[in-house]
């Protein structure tokens, strides 16, 4: 199993989150992956995705903030 490396963006905190019960996250892995904690809704997109999409039974759908995924952006690799 990989392990957390460093977080991308900044922290659920820093966005404003301090209850704990919002705190999207992406996190970048030793094996060059990346974790992201988000909402399950699964359920709700599954029937939804493109027909060239797919997802296997251990995958699940999940859903960030866009302002998670913006102030990430910048420590996102290029490659």
């Amino acid at each position: 199993m990989s392990q957390i490396i460093r977080r991308i963006g900044v922290s659920p905190r820093a966005r404003g989150s301090v209850g704990g019960g919002n705190c999207p996250d992406i996190f970048e892995l030793a094996d060059g992956n990346f974790a992201v904690i988000g909402t399950d809704i699964t359920d709700k997109l599954d029937g939804e995705l493109p027909s060239d999409a797919s997802r296997a039974d251990y995958e699940r759908i999940v859903v960030i903030t866009r302002e998670t995924l913006v102030r990430a952006k910048a420590d996102i690799p290029e490659a």
